[in-house]
C-alpha cells in the first residue's frame, strides 16, 4: 500500500509539474466555445446573416439552437474529442518514460512495476475526468449567456447520466493505448492505434457492426436514436473485455518485458 501511495504521488506531480495538461485543457476548450458560437449563430439569424454562410454552417453542425441540442451535441463531443484527446493523455503518461530514457530508472526503484503501471492508469483517469467536466461546465455555461431555450431539471440529469456512461466507455478504451505505448516505446504506435481503431470504428457502423466493435459503442450511444438502440449487453461485454485485456497486458508487459532499452 505504501509502495503505490508513492508512485500515486510521483505520477501525479510529473504530470503537474509538465505543460500537457494546460495543453490539453486548451484542446478540449475548442469544443465548448465553438458550440457556444453556433448556439449565437442560430438564435440570432440575423447577425449570422451579416457573417455570410456561417450561419447554414452552424445549423448543418449543430441544428437548432436549444438545451437538448447543445448537450447531445456535447456528449458527442465527449465520445470523438475525447477518444482523441484521452489516447493523448495515455500515450504521453506511458510513452514519456521512453522518450525522456526514464523506463529503467522508473523500473529500478524499489517498488512493484505493477505499482507504477496501476499509478499512471489513476492518473489518467483523474486526467481524462478533469477534462470531461471542463467541458461540459463552460458548454452549459457558454450556452446559459446565450440563453437558449428548452431547459430542465429532468433533461440536465438525463444528459448527466449519458455523460458517464459515455466518458465510461471511452475511458475503458485507453488501456490498449497504454498497452501499445509500453510496446512501442514511445508515442508513434498508441497515436497510430487510436486513428486505426477511429477508422475501423467508422466502417464498422456503416456495415452495421457498430454495436459490436468496442471503439464504435460510445459514439453510437452518444448518436442517440436508433443507432444507440443497438447497444446491447453484448456492447458493454465487448468494451470490458477490451478494458481488461489492455490492464493485464500492460501490466504484463511491464513485469516481463526485456527492459534494457
Amino acid at each position: 500500500m505504501m509502495c503505490l501511495q508513492a508512485t500515486l504521488w510521483a505520477e501525479f506531480l510529473k504530470a503537474r509539474r509538465s505543460k500537457m495538461p494546460g495543453i490539453t485543457a486548451l484542446g478540449f476548450l475548442l469544443i465548448p466555445l465553438a458550440l457556444g458560437l453556433f448556439m449565437y449563430i442560430l438564435k440570432d439569424p440575423e447577425s449570422a446573416r451579416s457573417m455570410g454562410i456561417i450561419s447554414v454552417k452552424a445549423q448543418i453542425a449543430v441544428g437548432v439552437a436549444d438545451w437538448p441540442t447543445l448537450l447531445n451535441v456535447l456528449i458527442q463531443a465527449l465520445a470523438g474529442g475525447g477518444a482523441v484527446l484521452f489516447a493523448l493523455v495515455t500515450s504521453w503518461v506511458f510513452g514519456r518514460e521512453f522518450s525522456d530514457h526514464t523506463a529503467k530508472d522508473l523500473l529500478a526503484l524499489p517498488a512493484p512495476r505493477e505499482a507504477t503501471v496501476l499509478a499512471k492508469f489513476a492518473v489518467i483517469m483523474v486526467w481524462a475526468a478533469g477534462l470531461a467536466v471542463e467541458a461540459i461546465l463552460l458548454g452549459i455555461a457558454v450556452s446559459a449567456l446565450v440563453g437558449i431555450p428548452g431547459w430542465s431539471e429532468a433533461l440536465a440529469w438525463q444528459a448527466a447520466g449519458s455523460a458517464v456512461v459515455v466518458f465510461g466507455l471511452t475511458l475503458a478504451t485507453m488501456p490498449m493505448v497504454a498497452l501499445f505505448a509500453s510496446i512501442g516505446r514511445g508515442y508513434l504506435a498508441p497515436m497510430g492505434w487510436m486513428f486505426l481503431t477511429m477508422a475501423f470504428g467508422q466502417l464498422a457502423v456503416v456495415l452495421g457492426w457498430g454495436s459490436w466493435f468496442p471503439w464504435s459503442v460510445a459514439m453510437l450511444l452518444a448518436a442517440g436514436g436508433s443507432r444507440a438502440a443497438d447497444i446491447g449487453a453484448h456492447s458493454i461485454v465487448a468494451v470490458a473485455l477490451v478494458c481488461v485485456l489492455g490492464i493485464a497486458g500492460t501490466l504484463a508487459w511491464w513485469r516481463y518485458a526485456d527492459q534494457t532499452r
